[in-house]
């Protein structure tokens, strides 16, 4: 418990608490009545229930069309499932200002399907709902479906012999087994939608704005950190209540499990509502993922003198880039990519002890899950600049060093560790454990020879998640990263920033960068196979 205890209350707990003190605590003096001050304000009712409503509008819409796309991936077996599943992950990583402006360039003025039928969707609630399912649609493929793979569906054949229809099987025999997997989604989803940030500010406009679009305005534009410190902590309350009901939920419906190896569940679809199921899944994808993609693609290639490989070009050298950068564009790419590894360690080993902890009921661990989840819903902006002012001076004086940023990064990757890895080890049967422990196994072998095997796969989507996290990961990265050390999505933002086609171009050049090495390092996990031998 010692390493993610210490990683957590060093890494933020330490950092938010003092840049929350920073914004309350005014020339010596505690402002707590600016509180109730702000908490009275209509506008700040306003943006907290617009922030509670998405949230749930976008978590259950992304649920009802994810659940299908799980089900396909972990059962069906088809030519370039592996390449699709890597693709359906891409918008994950994304920064959001990107893809929030290829969604623009669909939906609002002079968009497709403002060309095809006249309608627009820009500055609607109904793009933001399709936006957050853009980016979440992953989530829930990755998270329900790693479990559902590995269900052993001979279960739900023996409540349909013994005369359960199709869909009471599945009711009372697969849906109590993946409700701690879907619930984790639903979590997930449900932390990134609230504090959704750049995708309200592109496609909702000034209608609309979440706590943290609030928080950014309220110390970016307008230099009120008290108000941004009580809105953070509004933030942090509202999310850790949900995360104390959720432990709560959870462990009411754990059970163990009856694991198989995910390679023998799946199979070719048989039957015309299977071969529909899975056509109406590919329809999906293409419309909502692939799509918008393209969008970025064709932007990246659409040059002044026609289509071509000008803005690629121009990423070769610092000279190219209008003296945004201190060394070439491309470059950002190599940090981007060992950024990204450290942080992948670092999320592994905190994340995979935190797992294996929280597996096991008692006080002393219980809702310390939860507690490693307040990460997803802490402003970026306020982790960022917590960091900076928090870790300058000895023993933590890391202001200087690159190992901030992948510090910084593996915070948001932990809760996806755990998350992805604990339903998994829950549904092991403990009698596993006990009978190796009672042959003499020490608790290390029974970790590395009962668990380790059953939990590989989980571990290879946990680590494909903290490594797409990592990579995408720009809230906190904008303020730590160094200025001859960019990172990809800080190298797009940087690009977004300045006026001018050329500059425009070079963005969308990068973005296909980052889109391109995001599904080939997801692709190469995909084909990750921990060796097993026999079912569990």
């Amino acid at each position: 418990m010692a390493v993610p205890l210490a990683f957590f209350a060093v890494f933020f707990a330490y950092p938010v608490a003092a840049i929350v003190t920073r914004g309350l605590r005014v020339g010596g003096r505690w402002r707590f009545g600016r509180i109730a001050e702000v908490m009275s304000d209509p506008a700040t009712l306003d943006v907290l229930w617009f922030t509670c409503w998405q949230a749930v509008a976008s978590t259950a819409l992304t649920l009802a069309v994810a659940l299908p796309g799980a089900y396909v991936f972990a059962r069906f077996d088809f030519p370039g499932k592996g390449l699709l599943r890597a693709v359906v992950t891409v918008p994950f990583v994304l920064p959001t200002v990107v893809a929030g402006s290829a969604f623009l360039a669909l939906l609002g003025r002079g968009g497709l399907l403002d060309e095809l039928w006249g309608v627009r969707l820009d500055t609607s609630v109904w793009a933001i709902l399709l936006a957050h399912v853009f980016f979440n649609y992953a989530v829930v493929v990755r998270t329900v479906g790693g479990l559902w793979a590995q269900l052993d569906p001979r279960q739900e054949e023996a409540a349909r012999v013994l005369g359960a229809s199709r869909l009471s099987a599945w009711r009372r025999v697969t849906l109590p087994a993946l409700a701690p997997a879907v619930a984790a989604a639903a979590l997930m989803v449900f932390l990134f939608t609230f504090t959704s940030f750049g995708v309200i500010q592109i496609l909702g406009g000034p209608r609309y704005a979440t706590l943290e679009v609030a928080i950014y305005r309220e110390t970016a534009q307008l230099l009120d950190l008290p108000t941004a410190a009580v809105l953070s902590i509004v933030q942090f309350a509202a999310v850790a209540a949900v995360l104390a009901l959720h432990a709560w939920t959870v462990r009411r419906r754990e059970s163990a499990l009856r694991l198989v190896d995910p390679g023998r569940t799946a199979r070719r679809p048989k039957g015309p509502a299977q071969w529909a199921l899975l056509w109406g899944v590919l329809a999906v994808v293409a419309l909502l993922i692939v799509t918008p993609l393209a969008v970025l693609v064709e932007r990246s290639l659409n040059g002044p003198d026609g289509y071509g490989f000008t803005y690629y070009e121009a990423l070769r050298s610092a000279a190219d880039s209008g003296g945004t950068f201190f060394v070439a564009p491309l470059e950002a790419v190599g940090n981007s990519l060992r950024y990204a590894a450290v942080a992948t360690v670092f999320a592994l080993v905190v994340g995979g002890l935190a797992a294996a902890l929280t597996r096991r009921a008692g006080r002393l661990v219980r809702g310390f899950d939860a507690l490693l989840m307040l990460p997803l819903g802490t402003s970026a902006v306020t982790v960022g600049f917590g960091f900076l002012i928090a870790l300058d001076e000895p023993p933590l004086d890391l202001r200087a060093s690159w190992i901030l940023v992948p510090l910084a990064q593996a915070l948001v990757g932990v809760p996806f560790v755990v998350r992805t890895m604990l339903p998994v080890l829950r549904a092991v049967d403990h009698r596993l454990r006990e009978a190796a422990a009672v042959l003499g196994a020490s608790p290390w072998r029974v970790w590395r020879e009962v668990d380790l095997p059953l939990v590989g796969r989980a571990v290879a989507v946990a680590a494909g998640f903290a490594f797409a996290v990592s990579l995408g990961e720009f809230g906190a990265t904008v303020f730590l990263a160094r200025p001859d050390h960019p990172t990809l999505p800080v190298a797009i933002a940087r690009f977004l920033g300045r006026a001018g086609q050329l500059t425009y171009g070079q963005a969308m050049a990068l973005s296909t960068i980052l889109m391109l090495v995001c599904a080939g390092s997801l692709l190469a996990l995909e084909r990750i196979r921990t060796d097993r031998s026999g079912e569990f």
